[in-house]
């Protein structure tokens, strides 16, 4: 299946030797160099996946992305930027992005999480179609055995059970999470996530009390293992507490150092 992307990056030869590499790669590529073009052009050809650069004359990168969110346009958004500090990063999840890549980059990273972006967008799409929760990672690998077990290991003493409904509804602590429409709870408050968010915080939620090891993560939220020295999951995790565990609330999302990340309410 031919899958087509919208790329917009405003320097020339980054914007040229990608729309060949990806062409190359098979995919079907409008290119433009300003996010006006970027706009119109996600409105008028509907892509699979979006390729968007942070810094772009006029309107730029984040700014296209908050502008398509609010349109309620869900499509997997991959921000190309230079900036590598943690903030800058989180700006442009803040925005609404699924991913970034830091320049300069490898282009076959590129395609690698353009390749998880789209898997994950299917899987999505076919669940909802389904009328069922996603029962496997994004990768096509099992969610959880009817222990709740995904993998990682299981942290002594504090592992308990998340109650999964039939409907595809997940419930921990006070924390609900409903797969096929896609929305998260805590208590009353409905959080406002992004499409990595809820599938990150959807994977701890159905193993909650069992410790997920990096590498489990990476597979079933990326499909790919980013390397020991990837900070991309740790800037996720850290932005989804920011809407999880807000101050008042009991901490859900711990860190298992050295090992990994757990859902629990201790």
């Amino acid at each position: 299946m031919t899958h087509s992307v919208l790329l917009a990056e405003d320097d020339r030869p980054i914007r040229t030797a990608l729309e060949r590499a990806l062409t190359l790669e098979g995919y079907q590529v409008t290119a433009v160099a300003d996010g006006i073009q970027a706009l119109a052009a996600a409105h008028r050809e509907r892509p699979d996946v979006i390729l968007l650069d942070v810094m772009m004359p006029g309107i730029d990168g984040l700014q296209v992305c908050q502008v398509l969110r609010a349109e309620q346009d869900r499509t997997p958004i991959l921000m190309l930027t230079a900036r590598v500090e943690t903030a800058d990063r989180i700006a442009g999840l803040d925005a609404g992005a699924d991913d970034y890549v830091v320049k300069p980059f490898e282009v076959e990273e590129v395609f690698a999480r353009l390749r998880a972006l789209l898997r994950r967008s299917t899987a999505g799409s076919t669940a909802a179609a389904d009328g069922g929760g996603p029962a496997t990672g994004p990768d096509g690998a099992d969610g959880a055995d009817e222990s709740g077990e995904a993998g990682g290991s299981a942290e002594a003493g504090g592992a308990y059970e998340a109650l999964v409904a039939d409907s595809g509804v997940v419930e921990a602590a006070d924390l609900r999470i409903d797969g096929p429409s896609r929305r998260a709870w805590r208590g009353e408050r409905e959080l406002e996530l992004t499409r990595t968010e809820f599938e990150l915080l959807e994977l701890l939620a159905r193993n909650a009390g069992i410790v997920l090891d990096h590498p489990t993560i990476y597979d079933r939220i990326w499909g790919y293992d980013f390397g020991p020295g990837s900070k991309n999951l740790a800037v996720y995790v850290g932005y989804l507490r920011r809407k999880v565990d807000v101050p008042g609330s009991r901490p859900l999302i711990h860190t298992v150092r050295g090992v990994g990340y757990v859902l629990r309410e201790d």
